[in-house]
């Protein structure tokens, strides 16, 4: 999944879709657009003097970025109430190392495998 396609993707298509998987280049693209644009509006706010355009970017990206990470939890085999780590100390370490995880190549409970017919030919992505 290209960089444009995995923030399409998750912004339009899975705004708020918290069932289903997620591949490891939907999440981390998604990851990578979100902390550039996060630099970008820091950027513009001191410029202007206020932080009225980060609180509405944070506000825009919150649901579909827990929505994502919730299917990247899914696409390893983790329920996505286990987001809820990120309220314990150090919680977001585990999450951390999950989301770095391969997809699990079989279908799980929460679906198909999203790789496809490429789980068996690893991408450079994921």
């Amino acid at each position: 999944m290209s960089f444009q396609e995995a923030v399409t993707t998750v912004l339009t298509q899975k705004y708020a879709d918290f069932s289903g998987r997620a591949r490891r280049s939907e999440y981390w693209f998604f990851a990578l657009a979100a902390f550039i644009a996060a630099v970008v509006v820091a950027i513009i706010d001191s410029i202007i003097g206020t932080q009225i355009p980060y609180i509405i970017l944070v506000l825009a990206l919150i649901v579909p970025g827990i929505a994502v990470t919730v299917r990247r939890l899914h696409d390893t085999g983790h329920s996505g109430w286990w987001y809820l780590l990120v309220f314990v100390p150090f919680g977001g370490f585990v999450l951390l190392y999950w989301s770095v995880l391969d997809s699990d190549p079989t279908p799980n409970q929460y679906g198909p495998s999203p790789k496809g017919a490429s789980a068996a030919q690893p991408t450079q992505w994921g």
